[in-house]
């Protein structure tokens, strides 16, 4: 089975359905974190070095937006993006 495969039959109850929406900001700051260090050709290591930490607190950052378990500080994040060469923007939208 593949992950979609699995992913499709696991959303398919409501009680997955309502944990996943509730992590759909962090699994979209996850996203466009992982596009952007692709984009900047660079691996984790790479990232930390710049960052001045280590590679397994990348690891843990990266990993922490798609458990929910953890919330990284917004300054970690916009350091993480200026390591990236991005800029954090934060928006609040009307729904």
């Amino acid at each position: 089975m593949t992950h979609k495969e699995l992913k499709n039959k696991a959303l398919k109850k409501s009680s997955v359905q309502k944990e996943y929406k509730a992590l759909e900001t962090e699994f979209s700051l996850l996203r466009q974190m992982l596009r952007a260090r692709k984009k900047a050709g660079l691996s984790q290591a790479q990232v930390a070095e710049r960052m001045g930490t280590k590679s397994p607190a990348i690891t843990r950052l990266e990993s922490s937006l798609s458990s929910g378990k953890h919330s990284p500080s917004l300054a970690t994040i916009k350091k993480y993006a200026e390591a990236l060469g991005c800029h954090l923007e934060i928006k609040i939208v009307n729904r």
